[in-house]
């Protein structure tokens, strides 16, 4: 269901872009000093119907998609009918089909306040996309909730212990479970738990105890990159936010300043 909402959201992106060039290309294609001349063009200059309107359409898409994500992260709201995880690719897809909008909204004619809005917004978008990058990286309950190094830390067992008392495995072999544990290199741990193996088959273990220690083994190693993952992501989310929020206050305040003056110089859309 995850992965067809992805490809819903991206097909639908990809479409709008597509139509919007395909309708309009003939004016956006025309040099700026000859666009007075198109014959479309009261409506597909900035304040024109077809111009404003992408510009209001692609703010409020971006302002509601902004609003509902912060909502629901948080104060909670609907927590109980959406999955965070869901809501955030849906924060992701309004806060880049909004920004195309407003790209159209612009006739791809850049000057002044909006061009520092624009590129603000630019800004916005791509560390969004950085953003979402690093938030899949963090280990989260089967709700799409972050967990919390505690609650990874509880999770792990005293492995050494578990299996001694369980399987009675000697010292050296919980020896090289124990460097599995503390070892950061993945193709290392690769060739140890290839070891481990062959330990195992030379023991008189039966089939199905070798299995399970492997994969006691493994998940054990999986918890611990988790942790080791958890605490570096957390750290990049530190410098992530220095990046992405400045961009989306300044892109915020000079979109209500270029409203502002829109309003003031008449410009009411079909109002």
């Amino acid at each position: 269901m995850h992965i067809a909402f992805i490809t819903a959201m991206v097909t639908i992106t990809i479409v709008v872009t597509i139509y919007l060039f395909y309708i309009g290309f003939s004016y956006y294609n025309t040099s700026l000093e000859e666009r007075f001349y198109h014959p479309r063009h009261n409506w597909f200059k900035p304040s024109g119907i077809y111009g404003q309107g992408l510009g209001i359409l692609g703010t409020l898409l971006i302002l509601f998609g902004v609003t509902i994500y912060i909502a629901r992260k948080r104060y909670n709201f609907l927590a109980k009918y959406i999955r965070l995880k869901y809501l955030l690719e849906f924060h992701i897809f309004l806060c880049t089909l909004g920004p195309i909008f407003v790209l159209f909204h612009t006739a791809f004619k850049f000057g002044g306040i909006v061009s520092i809005a624009f590129w603000s917004m630019v800004a916005v978008v791509l560390s969004g996309v950085a953003g979402r990058f690093i938030y899949n990286q963090i280990p989260k309950t089967i709700e799409g909730r972050q967990m919390t190094i505690n609650e990874l830390k509880e999770m792990k067992t005293d492995l050494a212990v578990v299996l001694h008392q369980k399987f009675n495995l000697e010292s050296n072999t919980l020896g090289i479970i124990s460097d599995l544990m503390s070892e950061e290199n993945t193709t290392e741990n690769s060739k140890k738990l290839g070891y481990l193996k062959k330990v195992l088959n030379r023991k008189d273990l039966p089939k199905s105890d070798r299995i399970s220690i492997i994969k006691i083994v493994k998940s054990e190693i999986s918890l611990t990159k988790k942790i080791a993952r958890l605490q570096t992501m957390q750290r990049l989310f530190k410098y992530w936010h220095v990046a992405h929020m400045p961009f989306a206050l300044i892109m915020l305040v000079i979109v209500v300043i270029h409203i502002g003056v829109t309003l003031a110089f008449g410009y009411k859309w079909i109002f």
